[in-house]
């Protein structure tokens, strides 16, 4: 089996962060904890997989979250156009991770029943539940179906060979996780199955959370899921820009030949 190419573009950030918008549980909830906002690349020949979309001006201009680069830009040094993508993964429907659904207007959306579901269920009557939707995004998801161009998985699936998606849950009911062989072995592309590093590592909460036990067996699932921890991707971990190489301009890096030195103990 051939192996994939992987690349995490990066787009986004928030600085003005700290240890209590990510961790619960932790003893320095005071202390600063940047968040990085990832969309990611799959590409073996002519074969090409976006997995998420990020979020666009307008959306950043609605929850006050400035973005460096929209998202379309951000592709654009992989000689990606937006009509080019059409296979996409979209790990779940929180405004950071489908946000930019309707700039890619030929793709098919490969998405879990269980977020669907969620997203345009009774749950959506609590305000607190709602927040991480916007609800243009799960209406333009809503049309993806009407045209003939979503595919729901219900748990395990396979994309394309050598990419399969993991429901796990936790943050989102139909959160699913991405495995994707590469040179060094598979790879789990994590999304918010782990923000951080640290939330798998040492069993962290992330606070944005639906069902805890999915959270906590999660971070077990994505690890059982990679050859090694070391190529588990965490969803918004700065730590990424740390472990692995740029390719070409400094917001994109290629994770497909493993990092460039290993996670601490």
């Amino acid at each position: 089996m051939t192996p994939w190419e992987v690349f995490a573009v990066k787009y986004a950030d928030r600085n003005s962060r700290t240890r209590r918008d990510s961790f619960l549980f932790d003893d320095d909830h005071h202390l600063q904890h940047d968040m990085d906002y990832f969309m990611w690349v799959l590409r073996r020949g002519d074969e090409l997989i976006l997995v998420d979309t990020g979020y666009d001006q307008e959306e950043a201009d609605r929850r006050g979250r400035p973005i460096r680069l929209d998202p379309r830009e951000a592709l654009s040094p992989l000689g990606i156009a937006p009509e080019d993508i059409s296979t996409l993964i979209v790990t779940h429907l929180h405004y950071d991770h489908a946000g930019g659904l309707r700039h890619f207007p030929n793709a098919t959306i490969h998405i879990q029943a269980a977020e669907m579901a969620y997203a345009t269920g009774p749950c959506m009557c609590h305000d607190t539940l709602q927040a991480p939707f916007t609800a243009d995004h799960i209406c333009e998801a809503v049309k993806r179906l009407y045209s003939g161009r979503v595919v729901f998985h219900e748990g395990d699936g396979e994309v394309a060979e050598g990419v399969t998606v993991h429901r796990t849950g936790g943050h989102s009911k139909g959160l699913q996780v991405v495995r994707v062989l590469t040179e060094p072995g598979w790879m789990c592309l994590a999304s918010d199955a782990s923000h951080y590093y640290e939330n798998f590592l040492e069993a962290k909460p992330f606070p944005i959370v639906v069902d805890l036990k999915e959270m906590l067996d999660g971070f077990k699932t994505i690890q059982k899921l990679a050859s090694s921890r070391d190529l588990v991707i965490p969803g918004h971990d700065p730590l990424v820009r740390d472990l692995f190489p740029t390719h070409g301009p400094e917001h994109i890096f290629r994770l497909d030949r493993g990092p460039l030195k290993g996670l601490k103990s």
